[in-house]
This record gives C-alpha cells, sequence and structure tokens, in this order.
C-alpha cells in the first residue's frame, strides 16, 4: 500500500505515521515524543517578557524573535513540530552536595540530545527520504516549552519550568520540525497541577519568580551564575551559599518531584560535578582544563565559574575560606580579585 499523502504548497508529501516517529524517538533515547501542529506562536506570549526587561543582557533573545515565533521561517512549508524529551535527573548520592545544577553535572546535554536528534532523524530519512526536517536544541530561536507543551508532553509550571506527568520538572527539552503532517496531535498541554501551590514561589530566595510561569531573569540565580559575564548584583549574592552553577532551588521544593524518576543513562555525574565550591574557587586553569571541557558548566567560563563559587564562600561565610580569597585578592583576573574582597567583607561582618 502507497503511503497517504497530502498536498501543500511544494508538492506531495506522506503524512507521517506518529507511532513510528514515536518509536524512533524512543530508540534514539528519547522519553517522551509528541506533535503539534506548526502554527506561528502568538507574540505576546515572548514580547512582553522581553518588553519588560526580564531578558537581563540576553539580546539573543531579541534579534531573533521572528523566528522564535514562527517556525516556519526556520524550515519553509513548516507542517510538523516534534517535541522531545528526556528525562536527566540523577540521584543526589552521585555527586552529593553538588554546586552544580543537576541537568549540568554530566555530559553537556547539548551534545547528549544532539547525538539522539541525530539518530532520530537518521531513521526519519530512511523510511521519508522526501521529508525535510529543523532540529534544535536549546540554542536555536525555538520556543521549546511552549512547543512541548502544545505537542501534550506536559505544561509550564508556576516556577517557570516544564513539567511533566512522569518525570515532573527533570526533563530536558528538544525539537525537530517538519515539513510534512502527521496522522494524529496532541489535543493541546497537560492539565496545570500546580493548582494553588505557591512554594516555588515562596522559596526563591532572590523572588526571581514574579509572576505565574514568568521568570525575571535579571534575579534568577542561573542566570546570574551562568549568563552573567560581570559582577552579580550585591544584594543577590547572599543567596549564592553552596552553589556555582545554576539553581534547583524551585524544583527540589516542588511537589510534583518529589518521587523522581532516575535517568537511564548519559547524564551521570562527572567529576567537575563533584568538586566543593572552595575547591571551584581555587580551581587552577590547567585543572579547569581537563575536567570542565564537554559540560555545561563551560558555559560560564573560567573566570565566571570561580566568581560564583566565591560569592558562595562568602554567602555562607566559610572562616576557613579566608587563606583561599586573601590569596585569590592578587589573581589577575579584576572579576575574581573584586569577588573575592566581597567575600572577605561577608566573614568579616
Amino acid at each position: 500500500m502507497e503511503p497517504a499523502e497530502t498536498e501543500i504548497a511544494g508538492g506531495a508529501k506522506p503524512i507521517l505515521e506518529s507511532a513510528l516517529i514515536r518509536r524512533w524517538a524512543r530508540e534514539a533515547g528519547f522519553d517522551l515524543c509528541g506533535f503539534a501542529r506548526a502554527e506561528p506562536i502568538p507574540s505576546e506570549s515572548l514580547t512582553q517578557w522581553l518588553s519588560a526587561g526580564m531578558a537581563a543582557d540576553m539580546r539573543w533573545m531579541n534579534a531573533r524573535a521572528a523566528d522564535r515565533l514562527d517556525v516556519g521561517r526556520l524550515l519553509p512549508r513548516a507542517r510538523t513540530v516534534v517535541a522531545l524529551a528526556c528525562n536527566y535527573y540523577t540521584p543526589d548520592e552521585s555527586a552529593p552536595d553538588s554546586p552544580v545544577a543537576r541537568y549540568a553535572r554530566g555530559r553537556d546535554y547539548h551534545a547528549t540530545l544532539k547525538d539522539r536528534l541525530r539518530a532520530l532523524r537518521r531513521a526519519l530519512n530512511e523510511h521519508y527520504p522526501d521529508v525535510r526536517s529543523y532540529a534544535s536544541v536549546d540554542t536555536a530561536p525555538v520556543m521549546e516549552k511552549v512547543w512541548a507543551a502544545r505537542a501534550g508532553l506536559g505544561y509550564v509550571g508556576r516556577n517557570g519550568c516544564f513539567i511533566t506527568e512522569e518525570f515532573g520538572s527533570f526533563v530536558l527539552l528538544a525539537t525537530m520540525v517538519l515539513d510534512a503532517d502527521v496522522d494524529g496531535w496532541a489535543a493541546g498541554p497537560a492539565p496545570d497541577r500546580c493548582g494553588s501551590c505557591n512554594l516555588c514561589v515562596n522559596v526563591c530566595p532572590t523572588e526571581a519568580i514574579v509572576a505565574d510561569a514568568t521568570v525575571d531573569a535579571r534575579r534568577c540565580l542561573s542566570y546570574q551564575t551562568i549568563e552573567n559575564r560581570g559582577e552579580s548584583p550585591q544584594e543577590l549574592r547572599p543567596a549564592l551559599a553552596g552553589m556555582a552553577f545554576g539553581c534547583d532551588i524551585c524544583q527540589d521544593i516542588c511537589p510534583l518531584n518529589l518521587d523522581p524518576v532516575p535517568a537511564q543513562q548519559g547524564f551521570a555525574p562527572r567529576p567537575i560535578a563533584k568538586l566543593s565550591v572552595e575547591e571551584l574557587a581555587g580551581l587552577s586553569l590547567e585543572r579547569y582544563r581537563l575536567l570542565v571541557p564537554g559540560t555545561a558548566v563551560a558555559r560560564a567560563k573560567y573566570d565566571g565559574l570561580r566568581r560564583n563559587a566565591i560569592y558562595a564562600l562568602g554567602a555562607a561565610r566559610d572562616r576557613e575560606a579566608l587563606p583561599l580569597l586573601q590569596n585569590l585578592c592578587a589573581d589577575p583576573s579584576e572579576l575574581v580579585r573584586s569577588a573575592a574582597r566581597w567575600a572577605i567583607r561577608q566573614l568579616r561582618a
């Protein structure tokens, strides 16, 4: 029997079997797979956040805003968005008291998910050679959470994280845009299970969750420890005790994450995630180059990672770190020297 076809601009395309794509996605390593029509996203979902300045200095969010709102600009004649998710949860015992956010403790998730996307694309090309695709993980101008919600994988929770029934919010997202239809679509986002719970809002130490599902990056510790290349605002630094890259506070408090499912593979912590904040603050460039490449922690860069760890020592008022902090006051990096001077003032306060 010939595969069914649908007429679209540019010629007939087969109607893809969603069950087959889901199977290939599982075989490629994805835990969840769903489908949404490639219809434009209402502009207010992005532009209001941008116009309020909540993107901080992440100028790339503005630069390709039109592409983010319409995947048809990324793949002409786009018809379907395949939303994909991977569970990344690893038990605390594998990296106890790690100052690195859980998603960044292992191999760089961009590389892991791109490998899985390539495997999925190979299967798709083998069976549907005429179908074109555009695949992305995080760095492309694609609003992954919106597409994952439209594809029925879950919904965007009060803390701005994407929440699934199966894995809570411990998921990483990817998308694949196709220029063909599938034989079944999701009815829409999964039911919102946050209800009246405000634990994430109440526990956020910098009050970064400013409205339902809205996070002000300027106050978010993940932004401050990863994207901010300069000094963090002094009023936010006391909240950094125990963390050097990213923040899991709003996820760890979430009742929907109380029974996490360990990830099957690909996210085991690497040695960098097992260092203490004091070890990270005193990290030599040679050791940094040995431990950090191939991990998401590289995003913070050498001086940024040490700056974060120094803030953490000051926030914790760890007096045993005083000799190290005094030595760092002579570091070649002004960013590190300034952080060390601030931390010493906290210890002496």
